[in-house]
């Protein structure tokens, strides 16, 4: 059957039913994306070892598609698991549950904030307890005796006794814009998301970050679909503007409070810090991102000292976990050397060439872990790859040397303790991951995940494409076969440096990538130049330029996998994105429009200037430095060179990248003749996937691909193609 000359037609498959989940009426995968928020919750994370190893604390919801998390508990001798704290026992509204937790040194006393309360649980048993304390409450953690909690309330650091008795404030704002307890980049250096106060070991002071936000400017947040409701304020600390001012400062329980002192012209950022058995530190940055600094303080005066300092041409790459010491005393950081980037202790490298250092995970002293430096050696556990598609488990030891954890293809992580290990793994057959705890002379016990089985099953090809080596994932339809024709294309990739899409586990895109597949395309993602596994060199290819590199890998593996898989029809490619990738799929049109017919460009960054600056800055450089680089990265500036359809999709409560990126290419392209489309959604955030506007959201790009992309029927020609929710056409 014939379409418009010169155009395949795809042949309509045979009509099936999608697959559903047992116990589950049957459903779209938008809607289960929506219902399971990604496949996220019903994961057990966030895990505590006890410092005998025996017991290990977690975080779970009841089901797939719930979204109250709850504190658990498994014995790790018997493999019995126990319910620590269920929130809709505890208030009758739990929201989303408990969303972080933090235990004494010994693991007996478990803190969290529910619904603004602060509540405790023993971890032996007994009712959890609501405390008396400041609302609202936010990242309470208790000291290493457990006899206090420190928290966060109103920009201030609290602390109450575990009895709840002799609540009081340890440091206030001084300043309309100062907080107390909150430093965002460290999150950079944390493998456990930004802290901003530490206790000391003895439990008699605490480490806290400060940060005054004055100098940073305000931008608004506002809902055109409710006109009577004033903008919202948000400080955002753009691409060349004023940074919050972070320092650290020794709070005593006495009161007394003592700023450690270093040149915070020289070293704006805060990256990382801690107190361990020998001392409160901290990690700091240049705004140019070149040089990083690990900081000894002197708790009685502030001084400090430089113990270890790099410096790099391009940026110092954080690595997440890293500096750290060890019970023994030993430092832990990494060097990056002839294309590979290693563990070092002491400065010497204890990893091979060729593996690529990923995390350190967890730093293991055995029982005494949490006391002083005589502790003894530590067991190091990290996160490497020599695949780029893969992340393995590997431990380190003086004396013992280096060893391979995990084994099977996928991506793994854990945290180790006293020589219990629990071990994660996310791989190409398990959509649900698997939990395991091990100690050494027991059984392996396993920790259940109770996320959903998809609805749709990921048929993926995983190639390896041109001399660039490219990692690639390639999605065709279920249904298809050669008598169907070519298939039009769709890159979805990612691309940058903050995400991977090519790996060896499921993970929810590639979920959507088979969804566009079984709607009638093949579907390409691709890791190329700036993404992470590749090596040091391989991710600095973006210095000056994050975007050029990025498009030029995407462009050839493209077509090396037409080369390869001849069912792709290149003269019909499109390409769909979301932030970093929404900016590619604009600049595809812009630059490539010989290449890509059609364009999908979610939350993109149109102007760099819109964006962040730790972000920004650390490929581009500052914009008064290097304003050409700025300029070449404008979209808004290439607008009038739009050829192609191209539909900008924004969120308006979006506080990552604001929707002024969108509407101003919008204007540009208005003011240029170039006709495009914009949805907007209001109310939606910067991660609309997973919302309750998943299906329609989805549904709409589809629609806008399958118009400029798929072969239109002639008059009387009897083919209709119609769509299922999880089916190709038929």
């Amino acid at each position: 059957m014939d379409g418009r000359a010169g155009e395949p037609v795809i042949a309509a498959p045979p009509a099936r039913r999608c697959g559903s989940v047992p116990g589950m009426a049957a459903t779209s995968l938008p809607e289960q994306l929506a219902r399971t928020r990604r496949f996220a919750l019903g994961a057990p994370g966030q895990f505590t070892i006890s410092p005998d190893g025996a017991t290990v604390l977690f975080l779970r919801s009841r089901a797939g598609d719930d979204p109250v998390a709850c504190l658990r508990a498994v014995d790790v001798g018997s493999g019995t698991e126990r319910l620590l704290a269920d929130p809709a026992d505890l208030t009758a509204d739990p929201g989303t549950g408990i969303g972080s937790y933090a235990t004494d040194r010994d693991a007996r006393l478990a803190a969290f904030a529910l619904a603004g309360e602060l509540w405790t649980a023993e971890v032996t048993g007994g009712r959890p307890r609501r405390l008396p304390a400041a609302s609202p409450v936010a990242g309470p953690r208790p000291d290493p005796a457990g006899t206090r909690i420190a928290y966060l309330s109103g920009g201030a650091v609290r602390v109450i006794a575990a009895d709840g008795a002799a609540d009081r404030v340890l440091a206030a704002p001084d300043g309309p814009a100062v907080t107390f307890g909150t430093a965002e980049l460290t999150a950079t250096t944390s493998v456990a998301g930004p802290r901003g106060f530490w206790w000391a070991p003895d439990g008699t002071a605490l480490l806290t970050a400060r940060t005054d936000s004055a100098a940073v400017p305000v931008w608004h947040l506002s809902n055109p679909a409710e006109p009577a409701s004033p903008p919202r304020a948000v400080r955002y600390p753009a691409a060349g503007m004023p940074g919050p001012g972070c320092s650290l400062w020794i709070c005593g329980l006495d009161v007394s409070r003592t700023e450690a002192r270093w040149d915070h012209g020289e070293l704006e950022y805060l990256v990382g810090a801690g107190w361990d058995g020998h001392g409160p530190f901290g990690v700091v940055q240049s705004r140019d991102q070149r040089t990083v600094r690990m900081l000894a303080i002197d708790p009685a005066t502030g001084t400090t000292t430089v113990l270890a300092e790099q410096r790099d041409d391009c940026w110092v790459q954080l690595v997440p976990g890293l500096p750290a010491r060890t019970p023994g005393g030993a430092l832990l950081w990494h060097a990056d050397l002839a294309g590979t980037r290693h563990l070092t202790v002491d400065g010497v490298p204890v990893t091979p060439p060729g593996l690529q250092l990923r995390a350190v995970l967890s730093v293991d002293g055995g029982p005494d872990a949490g006391g002083g430096p005589d502790s003894g050696d530590a067991g190091i556990l990290l996160a490497a790859s020599r695949d780029p598609a893969q992340t393995h488990l590997w431990s380190y030891r003086p004396g013992s040397g280096l060893r391979q954890l995990s084994t099977e293809p996928g991506v793994h992580t854990g945290t180790l303790r006293a020589s219990t290990l629990v071990h994660s793994a996310r791989c190409a057959d398990e959509p649900a991951g698997r939990c395991t705890v091990s100690r050494p002379g027991g059984p392996d016990v396993p920790v259940a995940s109770l996320v959903q089985h998809p609805v749709l099953k990921v048929r993926v090809r995983r190639l390896v494409l041109g001399p660039r080596q490219l990692r690639a994932a390639l999605f065709l339809p279920s249904w298809h076969r050669p008598e169907h024709g070519p298939l039009p294309v769709l890159v979805d990739s990612y691309g940058g440096a903050g995400s991977q899409r090519v790996t060896a586990a499921l993970d929810w895109w590639a979920l959507v990538s088979q969804w566009f597949a079984e709607q009638g395309f093949a579907v390409l993602a691709t890791d190329g130049s700036g993404t992470a596994g590749r090596g040091p060199a391989w991710e600095r290819e973006v210095h000056g330029d994050p975007f050029g590199p990025v498009l030029e890998d995407q462009v050839a593996a493209l077509h090396e996998a037409a080369r390869l898989h001849p069912e792709l029809d290149l003269s019909r490619a499109g390409i769909r994105g979301w932030s970093f990738s929404g900016t590619i799929a604009t600049l595809a049109v812009l630059r490539r429009p010989d290449v890509f017919r059609v364009a999908v460009a979610g939350a993109g960054v149109t102007d760099q200037r819109l964006y962040n600056a730790h972000w920004r800055e650390r490929t581009l450089g500052h914009p008064d430095q290097f304003p050409e680089r700025y300029e070449a990265c404008s979209l808004i500036r290439a607008a009038p060179q739009l050829s192609r359809p191209l539909l900008l999709i924004h969120g308006l409560a979006d506080e990552n990248v604001f929707a002024a990126n969108t509407l101003r290419l919008s204007s540009a392209l208005v003011a240029a003749g170039r006709p495009h489309e914009v949805l907007l959604l209001p109310g939606a955030g910067h991660s609309a996937i997973g919302s309750a506007c998943t299906g329609s959201l989805l549904q709409h790009q589809l629609q806008f691909l399958r118009r400029h992309l798929m072969a239109e029927p002639g008059p009387g020609d009897g083919f209709r193609v119609t769509l299922s929710a999880d089916q190709g056409p038929r």
